[in-house]
C-alpha cells in the first residue's frame, strides 16, 4: 500500500511514552502511519493545521490546553475533522464534553489493540465509535439534571474545602444563597451531603482536583 493511501493519524498526548507507544501500534499497521504527535491542545491545533491528518487521536487533559478545547477549535475551522477521543477518564462528563465539542469517538487507554485500529477505520469511513460501556455512560450523563454555571462555581470551591462563608465570599453571594445551591447540587447529583457531591463530582468528571 503507498503512504499517500494509508490512514493519516495524528497522535495527541501529554506523555512521551504514550505517544511513542500509540506511533510505534500505528505504524505496524499496513494500512496506516503515524504522521505527527503533539504534546498539548495548542501544539494539536498547529499540527492538524500543518498535517490535516485522517484521524486524530486525542488525549483529554493536558498542560496549556486540554482536549476538549482542542476539538472544539479543531472542529469549528475543519468541519471534515476526524477526532478520536483516547483518554485514562471514563467519568460520564468527560464522555459527554469530548463528544460535544465534536469528536466521534471515545476510548480508553486500557482498549486492546484491535479495538483501537477498529477504531480508527471506523471514525476514517465517516461513522462513530463508542463503545457500550461508554455509551451507557452517556446516556446516563444525558439523563442527569444540568447543573448549573452558578452550581459548577460552588461545586468546584466545596471541592477545594471551602465552607459556606467562604464560598459567599468568593463569589460576592449571601450565605443563604450559597446553601440553597448546594441543597440543588446535592438534589441533582443524588447524594446526601457535601463530601459525597465532592467524590460523585471527580468520580464523573464534572470537577477535577
Amino acid at each position: 500500500m503507498s503512504q499517500s493511501s494509508k490512514i493519516r493519524v495524528l497522535i495527541v498526548d501529554d506523555h512521551a511514552i504514550v505517544r511513542k507507544g500509540l506511533a510505534t501500534i500505528i505504524n505496524r499497521d499496513p494500512e496506516m502511519t503515524a504522521i505527527a504527535q503533539a504534546e498539548d491542545g495548542q501544539q494539536a491545533i498547529e499540527a492538524f493545521r500543518e498535517y490535516q491528518p485522517d484521524v486524530t487521536l486525542m488525549d483529554l487533559r493536558m498542560p496549556k490546553m486540554g482536549g476538549v478545547e482542542a476539538i472544539m477549535a479543531i472542529c469549528a475551522e475543519f468541519k471534515q475533522a476526524r477526532i478520536a477521543v483516547l483518554t485514562t477518564y471514563d467519568g460520564d462528563e468527560d464522555i459527554y464534553r469530548g463528544l460535544q465539542a465534536g469528536a466521534q469517538g471515545y476510548l480508553l487507554k486500557d482498549a486492546k489493540v484491535g479495538e483501537l485500529m477498529n477504531a480508527i477505520r471506523a471514525i476514517h469511513h465517516g461513522q462513530k465509535y463508542i463503545p457500550p460501556e461508554v455509551g451507557a455512560k452517556l446516556l446516563q450523563r444525558i439523563s442527569n439534571p444540568e447543573l448549573s454555571e452558578r452550581e459548577l462555581e460552588v461545586l468546584r470551591l466545596m471541592a477545594q474545602g471551602m465552607g459556606n462563608q467562604e464560598i459567599g465570599t468568593a463569589l460576592i453571594i449571601g450565605e443563604s444563597t450559597v446553601k440553597s445551591h448546594v441543597n440543588r447540587i446535592l438534589s441533582k447529583l443524588g447524594v446526601s451531603d457535601r463530601t459525597q457531591a465532592v467524590i460523585t463530582a471527580v468520580k464523573r468528571g464534572i470537577v477535577n482536583l
